[in-house]
């Protein structure tokens, strides 16, 4: 037995735990830097959110040793059994959740807390790999394709119930991992317009826009008379597009804005937009209260500044001005990423989105150097879910993308977000030790 435990070590791909290891290192340098004072009487203060982090880190390498010990076939026999556990308590979660700023997506016992919809990622990225994986699934089956997408989304529509936007939008991510195994094109070309179109209702006066589709069918019905004769087909895909269109501009985006969305929600989208929120959802103005500033819009303000200021080279650790005295909230949490930019510059920065480019890269080459296709495909759902979260998060911090909530793999403090990263992780570590074996 011990011979087959040296054995494993041996096959275990060092580069990914070296990248996880360096990572972590500088998130809890990180939020070290935003909470030490030169006041503090010792480093080691538990009540400190860095030894908190640390502490995490701690478990997170105790229970990742336990999954480098566990036989890889266990992952994919549990797959769906784990998934749907996984759903009921997202369900659990609606009705007994704890409220934390306006959503009730945290479970808590006591003192303790965590968020299932970050350890459901976990359960669905599983799911979906034993799924697809599956000997009777063809995914080139329209029945199939629903399937798959089902099993991404259900989450989501859990997450979405406890008023957590930014963490259900994550499971959108497994939408790569599917196009990586057969989703058509169409399907990416429908999705990109569906968000040109929400921008467009958003940026163009509704009467205008209704002219401006108006005159793009005609012109596209035109450049395609021949077609447009000839093919029946042509002429429904046609008119049915642009009676989408105007339903989904003139009537869904309204309505969602009106009567789904919250009002910091609203906020955040306009100030990415770099607009005021119209009258017409400006919901202070519906409950009769003072209107306010937009606070997403002043989080995003001086996290540009924190980040501008750092220049190249940075302040120095702990020499970050706007950190030190906590001009960014959230700043240990969601906008981590200014820490590093002031401190460290645009070198440090740089620094920062090789590693994880390097961690997402050495993933993606992991899963196609893989026999079995439960593991190629499981690895393409780590890469998509820390991709999603790296992109959004860091576009956030620099006004490119609404604040959403989302946080910064391994950087961002919080035991729910490390341990369930750490975890994917360690998993897809213990499968590519056996990338020799076919595993369904």
């Amino acid at each position: 037995m011990s011979s087959l435990r040296k054995a494993l070590f041996y096959r275990i791909d060092g580069v990914i735990l070296l990248l996880y290891v360096m990572l972590v290192a500088v998130g809890i340098l990180a939020v070290f830097s935003v909470e030490h004072r030169a006041t503090d009487v010792s480093l080691i203060m538990m009540n400190k959110s860095y030894m908190k982090q640390l502490t995490w880190f701690g478990y997170s390498l105790l229970l990742g040793f336990m999954i480098l010990l566990t036989d890889s076939k266990l992952f994919s026999s549990i797959a769906f059994l784990a998934y749907t556990i996984g759903l009921a308590v997202l369900i659990v979660t609606i009705f007994a959740g704890v409220d934390v700023k306006g959503s009730r997506s945290w479970l808590g016992v006591g003192s303790f807390r965590f968020q299932p919809g970050e350890v459901a990622k976990i359960f669905t990225a599983l799911a979906l790999a034993k799924y697809l994986s599956l000997p009777e699934t063809n995914f080139k089956l329209l029945k199939d394709r629903l399937i798959g997408v089902a099993i991404a989304l259900l989450p989501a529509v859990m997450i979405l119930l406890q008023k957590e936007t930014g963490l259900a939008l994550v499971y959108f991510c497994f939408f790569l991992v599917m196009y990586r195994e057969g989703l058509p094109n169409a399907v990416l070309v429908v999705g990109f317009s569906v968000i040109a179109l929400v921008l467009a209702t958003l940026l163009i006066e509704r009467k205008m826009l209704f002219i401006i589709l108006t005159v793009l069918t005609i012109l596209i019905g035109l450049l395609m008379r021949q077609t447009l004769r000839r093919k029946i087909p042509a002429r429904i895909i046609l008119a049915g597009a642009f009676l989408f269109s105007i339903l989904f501009s003139q009537v869904a985006v309204p309505f969602a804005f009106k009567h789904v969305l919250q009002r910091h929600q609203i906020d955040r989208i306009f100030s990415t937009l770099g607009k005021e929120v119209p009258d017409e959802y400006d919901k202070t103005m519906v409950a009769g209260e003072e209107k306010k500033g937009n606070s997403s819009e002043y989080n995003v303000l001086q996290s540009k500044i924190a980040i501008g200021s750092g220049g190249f080279w940075g302040k120095g650790f702990l020499n970050g001005t706007s950190t030190k005295n906590q001009f960014v909230p959230e700043q240990n949490t969601d906008f981590i990423f200014c820490a590093i930019g002031e401190q460290f510059g645009f070198a440090g920065s740089a620094g920062l989105v090789i590693l994880y480019l390097s961690m997402m890269l050495r993933i993606v080459y992991l899963g196609e150097r893989q026999r079995s296709s439960f593991t190629r495909i499981y690895a393409y759902c780590v890469a998509a879910i820390l991709f999603f979260h790296f992109a959004i998060n860091i576009s956030m911090t620099i006004g490119l993308a609404p604040v959403i909530g989302i946080t910064l793999p391994f950087l961002s403090y919080g035991g729910s977000s490390l341990l369930s990263f750490s975890i994917l992780i360690f998993i897809l570590v213990r499968l590519d030790a056996d990338r020799s074996a076919l595993i369904r």
